[in-house]
């Protein structure tokens, strides 16, 4: 029983491939003029990601109220994550700028949905710094509801993008949400810089036994070469 997370997230990760495959399938039924099915193929690929989507609320619901959590669903679980996030931002932008070939008046939002999306991996870039320097230095960044607000709203403005290319018309709100999520998640890096960035590594009678078996595989990691 105690698989069934990983489970979850092994499915969650062939669901993201399948998300992909269909997303493209849909962009090319769109553009299609002879196809009468047009932008409602849209809907394919949005209700895989909504199943992808609940497996990630499931599995760690299920890990964490029956105390399911083992080594491989700590690394699968985060691959997972960010693989799913990352190809949806992948798709929406090649997407976007496909219907702006297909049809020039979505050339603005195409371009919008670039720097949009610049923006927010500079950001991920920067606090991927941030964390690695972190652990250098024995310390671990714990999100907050700073980081998890930003998260979340930039979660919801991904979904409205998706629902975005089945209902055109949802834009701009999309958009607006999305620009929301950015400067928010600006905000949540300046945050961890300034209270967590700064601040004194514990001790190391007060670490976890997570921070201390991830300490030292930083530790073998920077010292491998030495």
């Amino acid at each position: 029983m105690k698989h069934i997370p990983n489970i979850l997230t092994s499915l969650r990760i062939v669901l993201t491939g399948i998300f992909a495959w269909q997303f493209f399938a849909a962009v090319s039924i769109a553009t299609d003029p002879s196809n009468s099915v047009g932008f409602a193929a849209f809907w394919v690929p949005i209700a895989i990601y909504a199943i992808a989507f609940v497996t990630d609320i499931l599995d760690g619901f299920l890990a964490r109220t029956f105390g399911w959590i083992t080594p491989l669903g700590k690394i699968l679980d985060p691959i997972a994550d960010k693989l799913m996030g990352v190809t949806a931002l992948v798709c929406i932008l090649i997407g976007k700028y496909l219907l702006a070939a297909y049809d020039p008046s979505f050339a603005v939002s195409a371009t919008v949905y670039a720097v949009i999306f610049a923006l927010v991996a500079v950001k991920e870039l920067l606090m991927m710094l941030g964390g690695a320097y972190m652990l250098s230095r024995h310390k671990v960044a714990y999100s907050d509801w700073y980081g998890k607000t930003a998260t979340g709203v930039f979660t919801a403005g991904v979904v409205l993008t998706l629902f975005s290319f089945a209902i055109p018309a949802i834009e701009p709100w999309n958009l607006i949400m999305l620009g929301i999520a950015a400067a928010l998640g600006y905000i949540a890096a300046v945050h961890y810089a300034r209270t967590q960035l700064r601040t004194e590594p514990k001790p190391p009678e007060q670490w976890t036994d997570d921070e201390r078996r991830m300490f030292a595989k930083v530790d073998h990691i920077l010292h491998k070469g030495n």
